[in-house]
């Protein structure tokens, strides 16, 4: 028995010897070491610096874990009260968890799948898109006659009862204005697709709202608040970490209103009537973004299950992509993104990765764990920032954190927060925009083997994939996209109009960019939204 035994281990050591050799041979082979991150051994390249678990491309990587966990939320299963899991509950477990559901849950969703939409061309993806805003359109919204009316409360106080009534940690009646604007924004994106009057209603109520409760805020408090009761308009509260009966202070700060920001925006366009109000507030908020949390680096809180105070990396990043969407509002812009990464780094970079090149990001102040959403939006956003400024000095380090977040998911769509549970938050609605985002920034992260539109200036309402023709529309006439294709277009139409291929990108034309593999796309239309690029 122990010859034998011996024979085994000796023909193993021979085989891997062999099969190392094998390796060798190929420039862009990798190693896979004995360490694992979440559910994957740990893949290197030959320098030592971390690769995605699925596949040394990282196109084919990141492709694979969008699918799988696009896969896993489309198919999860319903719940004893006839709504789908997520409906009910921030973390998916095999036995149900008894939390209910996450405070920002559905707003990622739709975030995240009005990218996916144009990404994957699945029309089931906005079918799912309509499933939730209208459950919770229905079920969530407060009374039109308490101080705070029309506003979605963020949570399910009675787990099952199909009714979100309030706040996970102040209870029935409280509910999160930062949350009811990104809503409100989401809401304005999804009437774009599917043209339904009743979401734009929704949003623009919404918006109302909130423009008329904006007040100029100060250091210890935001134009808006963290926490309010609906009814009377009362403050929430802060319980403590340590001692969670102990009151410490009233809610009265976050920094998350890059939604409600891009909501007010939204308004000037889709309720001019009202324009002066929402201009009003919008001023009021981001001038108390400029003079406080921009250079005190207080982003204060934004998860609904945190007792206590809080700093966030999802408010300040966010507010980055904010500054990056508005740079003609920034006069130092690029200080003011470097300012916001540098704060980042320092106060919530996690080292223990460092031996695979690697620092990724924890998610809070009150939780300094890597997260695999926050994570992959610092790397989406840093890039971001090098497209823009030309300054590649977090590219590298954007790279492999993308590539680190691939562990996160496993063979079956479950996306596992390090150390956690499997967050319907983190592992989906706030983890697939972050990699659609790089991609459309950094054309190269996209699949080689597949056409992808990876980005637009507008939304998209419709789009179409076969094998010789890609056909889109976008919601404004003039727009600009982004795809990555497998081989160049023989032409580009839009209705009788040929579009003209340039060098430089300008109005009604396209610019091909080769790469090894195919290349990208770029087109910029004007009075044009109905988009027709011939393959053969």
């Amino acid at each position: 028995m122990k010859n034998s035994l011996l024979f085994i281990l000796l023909f193993l050591l021979y085989s891997g010897s062999c099969i190392q050799k094998e390796k060798t041979k190929e420039a862009i082979w990798d190693t896979i070491i004995t360490d694992t991150i979440q559910y994957h051994p740990v893949r290197l390249d030959k320098n030592g610096n971390i690769l995605p678990w699925y596949s040394s491309d990282q196109g084919e990587s990141y492709d694979t874990v969008i699918a799988l966990v696009w896969d896993f939320w489309k198919n999860i299963e319903i719940d004893s009260n006839g709504l789908r899991y997520y409906m009910n509950h921030q973390v998916w477990r095999p036995e149900h968890d008894m939390r209910g559901l996450g405070g920002d849950q559905i707003n990622m969703a739709l975030s995240s799948w009005t990218l996916l939409y144009h990404y994957t061309g699945d029309r089931s993806v906005v079918d799912n898109m309509v499933y939730m805003a209208d459950e919770y359109l229905q079920r969530s919204l407060s009374d039109s006659s308490a101080a705070w009316p029309f506003l979605p409360f963020p949570y399910n106080t009675d787990v099952h009862s199909g009714k979100y009534d309030g706040d996970m940690r102040n209870g029935k009646g409280f509910l999160q204005p930062d949350k009811a604007g990104n809503f409100g924004f989401e809401l304005v994106n999804l009437y774009k697709i599917t043209g339904d009057q009743k979401y734009l209603d929704a949003a623009i109520r919404i918006a109302s709202i909130l423009a008329s409760k904006t007040r100029p805020g100060d250091a210890e408090k935001s134009p808006l608040p963290f926490r309010v009761n609906a009814e009377t308009g009362e403050p929430g509260l802060f319980y403590s970490n340590m001692d969670p009966g102990k009151v410490e202070s009233s809610t009265l700060y976050t920094a998350n209103w890059t939604g409600t920001l891009m909501l007010f925006q939204e308004m000037n366009r889709f309720d001019p009537v009202n324009a002066n109000s929402y201009q009003k507030s919008f001023d009021i908020i981001l001038d108390w973004m400029k003079n406080y949390p921009l250079k005190t680096n207080k982003w204060g809180p934004f998860f609904e299950d945190i007792p206590g105070w809080s700093n966030t990396q999802t408010n300040a990043v966010t507010f980055v992509m904010f500054i990056m969407l508005n740079r003609d509002l920034f006069t130092e812009w690029e200080n003011d993104v470097k300012g916001i990464f540098e704060w980042t780094y320092q106060e919530l970079g996690n080292h223990e990765y460092e031996k695979y090149g690697v620092t990724v990001m924890n998610e809070q102040t009150a939780y300094r764990v890597p997260g695999n959403s926050h994570s992959s939006r610092q790397a989406s956003m840093e890039l971001r920032y090098t497209l823009l400024s030309g300054d590649t000095t977090y590219k590298p380090n954007a790279f492999r954190t993308l590539n680190w977040a691939t562990y996160t998911v496993d063979w079956d769509g479950k996306n596992r927060y390090i150390r956690d549970d499997i967050w319907l938050t983190d592992g989906y609605g706030d983890y697939i925009r972050h990699y659609l985002r790089a991609m459309g920034t950094f054309p190269e992260l996209a699949p080689s083997h597949k056409n992808k539109l990876l980005s637009s200036s507008s939304v998209i309402t419709d789009i179409e994939y076969s094998v010789d023709m890609i056909t889109y529309q976008t919601f404004d006439t003039s727009s600009y996209e982004v795809l990555r294709l497998t081989k160049k277009p023989k032409e580009i139409i839009s209705g009788n109009y040929k579009l003209v291929e340039n060098q430089d990108i300008r109005n009604n034309c396209w610019t091909w960019t080769p790469l090894k593999t195919g290349g990208i796309l770029r087109i910029s239309h004007t009075d044009l939204n109905r988009i027709s690029i011939i393959m053969k």
